[in-house]
């Protein structure tokens, strides 16, 4: 008979179920956005029982990967942007946890791959991916060299967090890179002799890098910030404030905006059109506290932050407001939603996908978004929200031309009631579009054809306000 060996209680974690690189374990993972804990069975033994790794702590985050008698863990302990330890396989908890990589202040670490004479670091600096090639024999380090600007780098995985290099004997290590000008391509790196060789690109028909340059600035907030700005644009560009520019942004969860090859955005480069994302707090790309900066009683920095970029893109000649456009999905529509209450002067159109745009509501509906936004129950945090919220917060106002997309197996009645307090208060003529794709959810439809039809529907949008028909 089947027999339950885990039940995770707690409606707020998710678990998986995977065996370790070295197959000798079987590992239980369960999480939630501020605890992690690990079962782990001896995979010699599945009869035998599971054993706590380190028991759940709140705010104790920690990731294993095990090595000849060792577990490597990657763990926040004591280090907001993360650092490496080791333990012991016979002595996992936490007292016993001794640092391999220093802790740094200024560097994430977002993920190790384990090798019998190297450790590969991922991290992150400034929005911009580093991997860090430790070698166990002499105990030196070097990172590897990207020559772009802006860039996306990874070790390839399978599934996220399963591992393609199953050979603990190798010394080639397997590369992902992509970025705003060139399309993905898979290489390998020899982490003793630092050879590449190629083994994969991606061909996308009539594009070449060359004719496209990409470009990293930093906008500068009202509390002396530095907010980074990735840009991709048609060579040749006139720097004379004239030229259309989609600006997008998110700055929720941790998340860091993909710095790779925007196949759909071709079409608007080759229009005059620039390309800009704005890297602003709430995300993680510059670190935890970059994160811990935009959410909760802090939410406020990530509308600010997006409206000083879109500002430093006018000062520096980029763009005009009666060409700026801007867009955000999700919780990126709460950001479109919040600047276009704050700022609607500063741009001439706005995309917001399945937006999340009332606030206090949802946040009595889904306690699970307690630990982003705030619990509405306590005071503070209910005032805090509704401050900002965007439909509790339009006005009788001269607002730009909207788009707002979302699906029928969404919350469609939040965009929708929106948009109707938008049309009822607004006191120009400019249009607030409502598309409800009846066949969509919160990641909108199934089929790469569909979401291809959202994306001309959006593009359509922005060349119509330009009077563009070509």
């Amino acid at each position: 008979k089947d027999k339950t060996v885990f039940h995770e209680k707690d409606e707020r974690f998710d678990i998986d179920v995977y065996k370790s690189k070295s197959k000798k374990y079987v590992i239980i993972h369960s999480e939630n956005r501020n605890s992690t804990e690990h079962l782990i069975l001896d995979a010699n033994n599945p009869f035998s029982e599971y054993k706590v790794f380190q028991k759940r702590k709140e705010g104790l985050k920690y990731a294993i990967k095990h090595f000849e008698g060792k577990f490597y863990v990657l763990t926040n302990y004591k280090a907001s942007n993360f650092r490496l330890m080791e333990t012991f396989e016979n002595k996992t908890e936490l007292d016993n946890w001794r640092e391999v990589m220093a802790y740094k202040t200024d560097e994430s670490i977002l993920d190790v791959e384990v090798f019998k004479d190297y450790i590969a670091v991922i991290g992150e600096k400034e929005g911009l991916t580093r991997i860090n090639i430790l070698d166990l024999k002499n105990s030196t380090s070097h990172y590897l060299k990207f020559e772009e600007e802006v860039y996306y780098a990874w070790i390839d995985m399978l599934k996220g967090r399963f591992s393609k290099h199953f050979n603990f004997e190798s010394e080639w290590l397997r590369v992902e890179y992509s970025s705003l000008t060139a399309p993905s391509s898979i290489y390998e790196y020899n982490m003793r002799t630092r050879e590449k060789r190629i083994l994969k690109k991606t061909e996308v028909e009539n594009f070449a890098s060359s004719s496209y340059e990409s470009k990293r600035l930093y906008a500068i907030t009202k509390d002396n910030k530095k907010v980074p700005l990735s840009l991709v644009y048609k060579k040749g560009l006139k720097l004379n404030g004239k030229n259309p520019l989609l600006l997008i942004g998110y700055g929720a969860y941790g998340g860091g905006e993909y710095l790779g090859f925007y196949r759909n955005e071709i079409s608007l480069l080759d229009r005059g059109f620039v390309f800009a994302i704005a890297h602003v707090r709430g995300g993680g790309e510059m670190g935890s506290e970059w994160y811990e900066d935009g959410k909760l009683l802090n939410k406020e920095n990530t509308f600010t932050d997006f409206i000083a970029c879109a500002e430093h893109l006018i000062k520096e000649g980029y763009t005009e407001p009666k060409k700026l456009f801007a867009q955000g999905g999700s919780m990126g529509g709460l950001l479109m939603g919040a600047i276009v209450n704050m700022r609607p002067d500063l741009f001439k159109g706005i995309i917001a996908n399945v937006p999340v745009v009332d606030v206090v509501t949802n946040m009595f509906k889904d306690e699970s978004e307690f630990d982003e936004l705030g619990n509405p129950n306590q005071q503070r945090y209910y005032d805090y929200m509704l401050s900002y919220s965007p439909y509790d917060n339009v006005d009788a106002k001269n607002y730009p031309t909207m788009l707002v997309t979302t699906g029928m197996y969404d919350n469609y009645w939040e965009a929708a009631k929106w948009v109707a307090k938008l049309k009822e208060l607004k006191t120009n003529s400019n249009y607030i579009l409502l598309s409800i794709n009846l066949n969509a959810g919160h990641y909108g439809s199934s089929g790469r054809f569909e979401a291809l039809k959202g994306t001309a529907l959006e593009y359509a949008f922005l060349l119509q306000m330009l009077g563009i028909r070509e």
